[in-house]
């Protein structure tokens, strides 16, 4: 087939390869213009344009989907299908009716559970065991049109989000082929999604990486995970400035600390939460590189019974 591959960040990479490696053509990639990014806010072209760019196919940087160039441009292409990858942008209807099998998305849920921006933040923040990755038909709707096929993935009790999505991706880039294999030979019908089990993932903003101590410990650990890499997870250091905090550990053997307490040890350092104290792993102060805890702890010097979170 003929296809258009629509992506930006990094985890849409092994998509773009799989397909670049298969008996189907990418004809063209559209991807979100070129934007700052990291420390020194450089002007960065997105991971799918550096490969693409790469494999010298051509590259498509709209500044908005809905440019009527852009329409025409893909109208000429005699597109079969469009698989989608975490693009990052709404797609009009005039865009969604041009490829004649239409748009694919990989989603990195088990829809209709965590319909939206951050599914992999969502599952880790709730708890759950077992997630996914599913491939549906773009629709209006957000997330909600019929599904071609899923697989699941079960959770590990360190996952990160980052490590999580990593694995969804490559796992996720086989089911994105199987699927476009069998719009291509006619054996895949999408099925209508279930109406039962809805649930919303918008996306994580900086505020909902605050920790807050007084939740229980199995909730921070939760929150901290979820939020690794991205937005990042944090607190207050006992001076007030923000101190980024790295996945912790649970010990569940330490009772005694007040919600945000610290015990400062030559090893560790834990803090109390609502339930048990947890053990800090690596953390940033501000204007500082990443270190364990126990390192800035030395140089910072809390003082017994300093707090974090307090301000």
């Amino acid at each position: 087939m003929r296809l258009l591959f629509v992506g930006t960040p990094a985890v849409a990479l092994p998509t773009l390869d799989a397909l670049l490696d298969s008996g189907h053509e990418v004809v063209a990639v559209l991807t979100r213009p070129d934007a700052p990014a990291g420390r020194g806010r450089r002007t960065t072209a997105s991971p799918v344009k550096e490969r693409a760019r790469a494999a010298g196919v051509e590259v498509l940087t709209p500044r908005s989907p809905g440019d009527p160039d852009l329409r025409t441009h893909l109208a000429s292409l005699d597109l079969n299908c469009a698989p989608v990858v975490a693009y990052g942008g709404l797609l009009p209807q005039a865009l969604l009716d041009i490829p004649t099998l239409g748009w694919v998305n990989l989603h990195f849920s088990l829809l209709p559970a965590w319909r939206g921006a951050a599914p992999v933040q969502h599952s880790l923040l709730h708890g759950d065991e077992v997630t996914g990755a599913t491939t549906f038909r773009i629709e209006a709707g957000l997330d909600t049109g019929p599904v071609y096929g899923t697989l699941t993935e079960t959770i590990r009790p360190r996952d990160t989000s980052g490590d999580l999505l990593d694995r969804l991706a490559r796992a996720g880039s086989g089911l994105m082929l199987a699927t476009l294999d069998g719009l291509a030979d006619g054996s895949l019908v999408a099925v209508p999604q279930p109406q039962e089990g809805v649930s919303l993932a918008p996306r994580l903003t900086k505020d909902d990486g605050r920790v807050r101590w007084e939740h229980p410990a199995l909730a921070t650990d939760r929150r901290v995970r979820a939020c690794t890499p991205a937005p990042g997870a944090w607190t207050t250091a006992p001076d007030g400035t923000r101190l980024k905090l790295g996945p912790v550990r649970l010990r569940a053997d330490v009772t005694d600390l007040a919600p945000g307490e610290l015990a400062v040890g030559r090893a560790e350092v834990l803090v109390g939460t609502g339930t048990h104290a947890v053990a800090l792993g690596d953390v940033e102060a501000a204007g500082r590189r990443l270190m364990p805890a126990a390192d800035w702890a030395r140089g910072a010097r809390p003082t017994d019974g300093a707090r974090l979170g307090t301000s």
